[in-house]
């Protein structure tokens, strides 16, 4: 029985974006034209879902702030979902639900890439280059610079890239998933011993 407010079946792109990407852009405006551009593209070309995501809501850098305009743009369609600020366990949760995930804010994209979801990184540091090339080997295609945006269409092309490879990176998401638990539990039986 599908309902209004129906999360289980992993029809839902989650989306986040971060006040720190705006204010990092190099064209006045091109962040949240791509934003919206990509919105449209899900809404008429899938039978995907938007997950509108906060994950930092601080007075000073709030998230729910341009995601709420995005919202207020898309809900009379029906397809579009903003969630409240909650527990970051909870908004792991939610993204744990999400087929794809577009995302800014660091630890909303290592939620994702934890939950083996398909993710494209709107960078504006170098950690996110840095996440990537560890678990892909590569950057490309995996990030992008919100200081190197120049086109309207930049995360629409990166988006269809993502849908294309779907597969292949949950596979590698799987394998380097399983490394670091098996990493993990050499550290621990390491430090166990030394007590």
């Amino acid at each position: 029985k599908k309902t209004k407010d129906n999360i289980e079946n992993k029809r839902w792109v989650g989306i986040n974006i971060s006040p720190m990407v705006v204010d990092n852009e190099a064209v006045n405006g091109i962040t949240m034209k791509n934003y919206e551009n990509l919105i449209n593209y899900i809404l008429e070309t899938t039978n995907l879902n938007i997950m509108l995501i906060p994950h930092v809501v601080w007075e000073f850098s709030n998230d729910f702030v341009p995601l709420k305009n995005l919202n207020d743009k898309y809900k009379k369609l029906g397809r579009i979902k903003l969630l409240e600020d909650m527990s970051c366990e909870d908004i792991k949760g939610y993204i744990a639900k999400c087929r794809y995930f577009i995302g800014a804010r660091t630890h909303s994209t290592i939620a994702a890439y934890s939950n083996c979801i398909p993710t494209l990184v709107i960078g504006y540091s170098v950690k996110a280059i840095g996440i990537a090339r560890d678990l892909f080997g590569t950057d490309e295609n995996y990030v992008i610079p919100v200081q190197k945006i120049k086109k309207d269409n930049e995360l629409v092309n990166q988006f269809k890239w993502l849908c294309n490879h779907e597969k292949q990176i949950v596979k590698i998401l799987e394998d380097e998933m399983e490394n670091y638990k098996e990493r993990a539990y050499i550290a621990r039986n390491a430090i166990e011993q030394l007590l």
